[in-house]
């Protein structure tokens, strides 16, 4: 079983590396990224700090207990992950922008259409977001490793 699964898998990869795949793929992924404007990673920074300042107030709102400022702010940081997480993946699954974005005036779209992000793509990005590493590091198109993962890239907002 566990052969076959492997020889598939090498099919697989190696059916996608073949030169005039891989061409016609670079092809069309370099026209597909010229159809996007480039957001400036301040935007994108700024977003991203404004939906973790709100998920920070939400934490410190509702699960920090009582006490003064310094005593509810003690050990949140995980809570807050994970209010950041949620608050992020369900904004863009059924917005298209989180809290951050839309005030900046952004939003995510499936980069192969500009199309509507799905639920999948929205987990993928939110994961890999919350990894910081992967919200961070870009390509030369400006694009995070966890708009390629989940084929998605961040655009500006028709106003």
């Amino acid at each position: 079983m566990w052969q076959s699964l492997w020889s598939t898998g090498l099919h697989l990869l190696f059916s996608v590396l073949r030169p005039c795949n891989k061409s016609r793929l670079l092809l069309r992924l370099g026209r597909l990224a010229g159809m996007y404007p480039r957001i400036s990673q301040g935007r994108r920074m700024l977003g991203l700090l404004i939906d973790w300042l709100a998920a920070y107030a939400v934490t410190l709102g509702f699960f920090a207990g009582g006490g003064s400022f310094l005593e509810r702010s003690r050990g949140v940081g995980g809570t807050v992950l994970i209010v950041l997480a949620l608050e992020y993946l369900i904004l863009v699954t059924f917005g298209g922008s989180s809290f951050g974005h839309r005030i900046v005036g952004l939003k995510v779209v499936r980069f192969s259409d500009g199309g509507v992000v799905t639920p999948v793509q929205a987990l993928i990005r939110t994961a890999l977001m919350v990894t910081i590493v992967a919200a961070i590091t870009f390509d030369e198109n400006g694009r995070g490793v966890n708009e390629r993962l989940s084929n998605t890239v961040l655009v500006k907002r028709d106003r």
